[in-house]
């Protein structure tokens, strides 16, 4: 599975956003899909999981899960660096 692929499992499975996630442009604010906060958390324990990391504080902010463009970035910066 690619990053994108595993990033859009994810927010199916633990995003509770209100329109289907194949719908969703990388730019699209999945707060705005229907995400709330708390199934924010839910992603990004998921997230963790699936790739193996750990949130570094600094990303714990909305910024970093606001769309599928966003995730993606955090994440290749932990994977990548």
């Amino acid at each position: 599975m690619t990053v994108d692929e595993t990033i859009r499992q994810v927010l199916v499975e633990h995003g509770r956003l209100a329109v289907p996630v194949e719908s969703l442009a990388d730019d699209t604010d999945l707060f705005g899909a229907g995400m709330t906060s708390h199934a924010s958390v839910n992603v990004m324990l998921a997230l963790e999981d699936a790739f193996d990391l750990e949130f570094p504080e600094k990303m714990l902010k909305k910024s970093t899960f606001e769309s599928i463009g966003a995730i993606r970035s955090a994440v290749t910066e932990m994977t990548d660096g």
